[in-house]
Parts: structure tokens; sequence; C-alpha cells
């Protein structure tokens, strides 16, 4: 068995740019820039987990689910005390 399959949000986390990173933060919520989703995808092999994606809204914009929202918001917490 290998590390294959679908890696979950905090699995990512570490692979993400310090850039990215402050921006998911400091946007923690909206819609996610492309170069994001990018960068993202780049890490997880193109595999777009249901468990932290919600994909293309209506709208076209991409988003990350509620349980990622709030795992980053505690990073975040985490992170300024």
């Amino acid at each position: 068995m290998g590390n294959h399959g679908v890696m979950d949000f905090p699995q990512i986390w570490p692979h993400l740019s310090t850039s990215s990173q402050s921006w998911l933060m400091e946007h923690n919520g909206e819609p996610l820039p492309d170069d994001l989703i990018a960068e993202i995808l780049s890490v997880t092999g193109g595999e777009q987990n249901a468990q932290w994606w919600t994909g293309p809204s209506v709208e076209g914009e991409t988003q990350l689910t509620d349980e990622v929202v709030d795992w980053i918001e505690t990073v975040a917490n985490d992170d300024q005390s």
C-alpha cells in the first residue's frame, strides 16, 4: 500500500508556498484565485478531494469546504498566539 489516493487538506498545507498559506489565512472562505488552485492541484497530483474541494460554484468560483475553512481559521489563530 503506497501513499497514493486522496490527500486531506492538512497534508497539502505544508507543501503550499508561504505566500499561499498567508493568502488562505487572510482570505479564508473566499473563492480561490486560479494560481492558488493550480498550486493545490500540483501538490495533489490533480486530485480534487470532495472533503476539502467544493469545486466551481454556480458563479464558476472554486471554494474550499466549510470544514477546511474552519481548519485554516484554527491554524491562523494558532499562528498568531
